[in-house]
C-alpha cells in the first residue's frame, strides 16, 4: 500500500462560537469546559498540525451567530500587524495563536450582547471552507504536474468542533454542502463537544468517510483531538482510529423543517414531507387522488391520549351532538 504522506495536508477547523451554548458548557456538570480552556488546548492541537510538516496550511472559520467569517488562513493575512517577535516561542505558532484570538475576539466584540440570539451560522462557515479548500486545491499555471507537486494538498479535511444543536430549517443546505464535500473528496470530521448529538454532521461524517466524536470527558479535549483527528486521511488507512459508528439517518422535512421518523418523499424531486400532500411545494408536482388516499391510510395513528380521570367528570359540563333532525341525542 502506498501512502501519500509525502504531500502536503490541508486542514480547515469550523468553530461554533455560540456564546449561550459555552456558557453552557462552562457551568455544565460533570467535567465544565469553558471558551479559554478550549482554545488553549485548540491551539495547542493546530501547532500540532503545523509542525507534522513543513509544507501542512491551515485555515480557520468561526460560526458566529447569525454569521460566519474568516479567522486564519496560512495563504492569507486576517490582522493589521503581524504579533511581534518572541524568542520564547516558535513564529509559526505565535502567528497561529495570536491572530485567531485577535479575530475571534474582534468577532465577539462587534456581536455584543444580544437579548434573542440567533442560531450559529455553521452552514455558511462550512460552505467558506469548502471554497477555499478549491480554490488551493486548484493547481497554478507553472504547474506542469500536479500529481507530483507535494506543495498542493493531496487530501485537505474539514474538522468542525460543534456546541450547538442541529437546525432543522438548515437541512436543506448542510446536505448541499455535503454533496459538494463528496464531489471535492473532503473528509468531514465532526468533534461534539457540548449538547445533543446532531444529526445532520452525524450524516456529514458519514458520508464523506470522516469521524464522528461525542466527548464524555469535555476536559480531555486534546487528548480527543490529538489521537481522533490530527492524522491526516491517508495516514489513517493504516491506523485504528476511534471512531462512533452510532448515525441517525434521520431527516428533516421541507415543509415544517421538523425531524422525522416516517417521511414522504417526491417521487420527481425527492423533498420529504411529514404528510402526505397533494402537490409538491418544490418541483409543483400533482399526485393522483389514489395515491394520496393510500399514504394517509398508511400513516402511522396518532398516540392515544391519557383519559379524563372519573373524579373530575363530576363537575364537567355535559357534551351535545347535534344531529341531522335537529334533536339532541341521549349520552350513554
Amino acid at each position: 500500500m502506498t501512502l501519500q504522506v509525502d504531500r502536503a495536508s490541508h486542514l480547515s477547523v469550523i468553530l461554533d462560537l455560540s456564546p449561550t451554548q459555552w456558557h453552557l458548557s462552562a457551568t455544565a456538570s460533570p467535567h465544565p469546559l469553558s471558551l479559554q480552556s478550549f482554545l488553549s488546548q485548540l491551539f495547542a492541537f493546530l501547532n500540532a498540525h503545523i509542525a507534522s510538516k513543513n509544507e501542512n496550511t491551515l485555515a480557520a472559520f468561526g460560526a458566529f451567530p447569525g454569521k460566519s467569517a474568516m479567522l486564519y488562513a496560512t495563504t492569507e493575512s486576517l490582522v493589521d500587524e503581524p504579533p511581534p517577535l518572541d524568542a520564547n516561542s516558535f513564529p509559526p505558532f505565535k502567528v497561529v495563536d495570536t491572530t485567531l484570538l485577535q479575530c475571534i475576539t474582534r468577532e465577539l466584540d462587534a456581536i455584543g450582547k444580544l437579548e434573542d440570539e440567533p442560531p450559529c451560522a455553521l452552514v455558511g462557515a462550512l460552505t467558506k471552507a469548502l471554497c477555499y479548500i478549491n480554490r488551493i486545491a486548484q493547481p497554478p499555471a507553472s504547474v506542469g504536474n500536479v500529481a507530483e507537486d507535494p506543495a498542493i494538498p493531496s487530501d485537505p479535511r474539514i474538522l468542525i468542533l460543534s456546541v450547538s444543536p442541529d437546525l432543522s430549517s438548515s437541512y436543506i443546505p448542510i446536505m448541499n454542502a455535503i454533496f459538494s464535500a463528496q464531489k471535492l473528496k473532503v473528509t468531514i470530521d465532526v468533534c461534539k463537544i457540548y449538547g445533543p448529538d446532531t444529526v445532520f454532521l452525524q450524516q456529514a461524517a458519514h458520508l464523506t468517510n470522516g469521524s464522528y466524536i461525542y466527548l464524555e470527558q469535555r476536559d480531555a479535549l486534546l487528548q480527543y483531538l490529538i489521537m481522533s483527528f490530527l492524522p491526516s486521511p491517508s495516514v489513517r488507512k493504516v491506523l485504528v482510529i476511534p471512531k462512533q459508528d452510532k448515525i441517525d439517518f434521520r431527516a428533516a422535512c421541507f415543509c415544517h423543517k421538523n425531524i422525522v421518523d416516517v417521511g414522504f418523499v417526491c417521487s420527481v424531486c425527492l423533498s420529504i414531507f411529514c404528510q402526505p400532500v397533494p402537490v409538491c411545494s418544490t418541483c409543483r408536482t400533482k399526485f393522483p387522488i389514489k395515491s394520496l388516499q393510500r399514504l394517509k391510510a398508511a400513516c402511522p395513528s396518532p398516540v392515544p391520549t391519557t383519559p379524563r380521570p372519573l373524579a373530575n367528570l363530576n363537575n364537567a359540563t355535559p357534551w351535545t351532538v347535534q344531529t341531522p333532525n335537529g334533536g339532541t341525542p341521549r349520552l350513554r
